[in-house]
This record gives structure tokens, sequence and C-alpha cells, in this order.
């Protein structure tokens, strides 16, 4: 039985990104992936793909409404070969890289599935056997499939069968208000399907402010979408001529039909299947490993990263967990690199306008008993965002009392996941109100407006 120092279960962006760090300090290293395709869900099925198209909808978006900034284009349409083609040059590169990184001489590389059948010890599917020092689980996440009638019908997509889409579906109605959800519910209605979202929640984005979440909302239904929030599904019907979901809103049944259906109600954590008892690993109440702030299970040699452990589904989340776990595990712990601080944390969702955010929600402030001021601005009264038709939404800072210091931020508008970064800076670094505003803030520029919440915390301080 060959024994190695350091088997990553699971290629994706956490297993893989340690396993890499793993052989810096060892080169006794495995990646244990069976998977159809290598490479991970963010490359394949996920980030890349997705914002591929997203970016390629936004375009066609504002060609279409060119008349809006003086310009005449008589016409704009999708051409989905095209697109999808472009989706798949796009991410062979990042693919290639990643294959060629697991197929290099670095790593023994198994594919297979594999499950624990000791405290250290995995079998593959072939029944080898393999050893290890330390471990980490990077297995990620499935599609979840809530018991609703009908919802297991074999023809119902996943976010899996939009990603590759190589024509124009006609109709389709999109099930969820999560990330995934909204971002290929706009991207659809952008390349010009007829879509329907259902959302069981009051708001789509429910993890959101409320009004972040209505700003989103106002913008999909002044695009033309169909959007049912605070809703209760009663089941899906396969039809002649597609599907047709039931469901309770407002104190009515009603029903909604399109060629295609797409369950985009959440993912689960893809730990079923690991022999996890035998190695003495513990799941959450949701499924997920039980980790330390070290990202170490209750076995104290098996680490766990991504998806499959949370607490935020966010590929750079899961590569600085794998990361700073295969240091850890190494014996070689650096502050810089970890423990992973969740009141820093970052996530922006794609849909347009975009949705970012950094440190603590308003919630959690008032969870805490903490003292803060909140500032905001529009999006809507500002130079550069009107002379770009993009209106919607607003930034909002979050400074403590009585220091100033900026302990979280939200922004919903035209490209807020690149505006965020001045703030997670912000964040990460304790720094001010005060210390944010001797930054020079380029005028006209998008990223101007955060000068005025900051002005605001200021001047009440």
């Amino acid at each position: 039985m060959k024994t190695y120092d350091f088997i990553a279960i699971g290629g994706g962006s956490g297993g893989f990104n340690a396993a890499r760090v793993a052989r810096g300090y060892t080169d006794s290293v495995a990646v244990i992936d069976g998977a159809e395709e290598l490479g991970g869900l963010c490359i394949l099925r996920g980030c890349m793909p997705s914002k591929t198209l997203i970016y390629s909808a936004e375009v066609l978006h504002l060609a279409q409404n060119a008349k809006k900034f003086g310009l005449n284009i008589p016409s704009a349409s999708v051409d989905m070969p095209a697109l999808h083609q472009r989706k798949v040059d796009t991410i062979k590169e990042f693919t290639d890289y990643r294959v060629d990184s697991m197929r290099s001489r670095k790593y023994d590389l198994y594919r297979s599935y594999a499950k624990f059948i000791g405290p250290n010890t995995i079998e593959l599917a072939d029944g080898t056997q393999l050893q290890g020092k330390k471990f980490i689980i990077g297995t990620g996440s499935k599609v979840s499939v809530p018991s609703i009638p009908g919802l297991d019908h074999e023809d119902i997509w996943t976010s899996d069968h939009v990603l590759d889409l190589d024509f124009l579906p006609e109709s389709a109605i999109v099930l969820g208000g999560g990330v995934v959800a909204c971002e290929l519910a706009q991207f659809l209605n952008r390349v010009g399907a007829k879509v329907t979202q259902i959302q069981r929640s009051s708001h789509i984005l429910k993890d959101q402010a409320a009004d972040v979440s209505e700003t989103v909302e106002k913008a999909f239904r002044d695009e033309g979408m169909d959007l049912f929030t605070g809703t209760s599904l009663k089941r899906i019907e396969k039809t002649d001529t597609g599907f047709k979901a039931v469901f309770d809103h407002e104190g009515f049944e009603k029903s909604v039909s399109a060629k295609y259906l797409i369950n985009a109600l959440g993912r689960t954590p893809n730990t079923s299947n690991l022999g996890l008892e035998a190695a003495g690993i513990e799941l959450l109440p949701n499924g997920q490993i039980k980790t330390d702030e070290h990202q170490r299970t209750t076995n104290a040699d098996v680490y766990a990263a991504g998806d499959c452990a949370g607490p935020f589904e966010i590929v750079h989340t899961a590569v600085l967990q794998g990361e700073y776990a295969a240091r850890h595990a190494m014996g070689k712990p650096s502050s810089v690199f970890g423990p992973l601080n969740y009141d820093h944390m970052l996530d922006v969702v794609f849909t347009d306008p975009q949705v970012a955010r950094v440190g603590l929600t308003q919630k959690a402030l008032d969870e805490r008993g903490v003292d803060y001021i909140a500032a905001d601005y529009p999006f809507d009264d500002h130079g550069k965002s009107i002379l770009m038709e993009a209106k919607y939404g607003f930034v909002r800072l979050f400074g403590e009392k009585p220091t100033g210091r900026i302990l979280g931020a939200e922004i919903v508008s035209k490209d807020a996941g690149e505006l965020i970064h001045a703030l997670s800076v912000a964040v990460s670094n304790n720094l001010t109100a005060a210390d944010l505003l001797k930054t020079h803030w380029y005028h006209p520029t998008l990223a101007e407006i955060i000068s005025y919440p900051l002005e605001d915390i200021v001047d009440e301080l």
C-alpha cells in the first residue's frame, strides 16, 4: 500500500490549490479526482463559463439599447453557436492549464473516486488502497433537488445545461432566486428567451439587504422578465410543449408554462459517498464537513475546503482555505495566509446591476450590538453613472463609532464587483473613513461615489 505525505480528494479550486502548496514542501503528493472532466466546478461549469456568457449578453444588451447613447445600430441579435464556441475556446485555456498542472510529474494523479476506510486510509473505485499522513477533502457540491412533485423529471435542466447551450431556447422557467438563478435568468432573457423566474422567498438574492434585492428586481422587470417572489412551489408538470410550474402566490394558485424548466434551487455539499464515518469526520446539520479555524475536520489529519466545508460557496474562499490548510498540514502556517477572517468576507453577484458586498452586514452589526454609522449615496445622482446610463443602485458604508473604521460595505451598481475592492482593502486593513478620504478619488469615475458616504461618516463623527 502506497503512502503519501499529502492527498487531495478532489481536484477543484480547494483541493488542487492545497496540493499545489503542499508540493512546495514535499514531493509526496497525490490528487484523487474521478470527475468525467478535470478542472473543477469553477472552470468547467461555474465562474468562467457563466461570466463569459454574461459578458457577451451585456454587450448585446448595450447594442440593443444603442439609441440611449445617441447611436444607430439597426439590429443586434445573438449567434448562439458562435457564443457557445467562444465560451468553449475561452475556458479551454484555463482547463488546459489546470489539467497540464495536474498531469505533470509533480503529482500522482488518480482518476477515480475515493472513500475512507479508516482514519488515514482511502480506497479507490478499483479497490486500490492508499494511505496519507495528511488529507484535504475538496469534493465541492452538487445540484440540489428538493422534494417537489415533478422536479425530478429527467428533462429538467440545471445550470450545466444552460452553460452549454448552442441554441436559443424560446422560453424558460427558472426556479430559484439565488446567485446562479439570477445570473442565468438575466443571461437567457438578454439573449432573447422569454424568461419567468420563480423565487420562494420574498426577495431574490435573499441574503442581501432588502433594498439591494429590490434594485435588481426592478432591473429584471424593466428588462421584461416575469418575476414572481414570495411563492410556494406545488408541483412541476411535463406537458406536450414543455413544462408547467404550479405555485401559490399572494393567496392564489398560479401556473406558468415554458418550453424548458431550469432547477436553480441551490446546491448541496458533495459529501455523501466519502466514508467519512470510517475516518471519524463529522458533518454539520446542512451536510457540510465540520472544520475548525485551520480547516481541520474532527480527524486532525484531514482538512476540508470549498463548497463541501463552507461557510461560503465562493471560489476565492475555497482557494484561500485550501492554501492555508496545506500550509498548516505541512507545519508551515503563516499569519499572512490564515486563518481566514470571515468578518472580511467578499462576495459578488454578476447580474446587471452587479451586487457586491464586503465585511459585516447591517444585520450582523445589529446582532452584535455594534455602534455604527450607515451612510449611502445613489448612482442616479452621480455623473459617471448618469453618462453611462447605469443609474440603478447605490453604495452604502458602515463606519464604527467613534473610530470611523470601515466595518462593511455594499454596492449595487454597474461594475460593483470592481468597485468593492477599494473597500475590501479598507475592511481588511482596519482603515477609517478619514484614512480613505486622504486618497485621491478621480473625477469622473464610478469609484469616486465612494467618497460621498465617507464624507458623511466623517462629518457625523
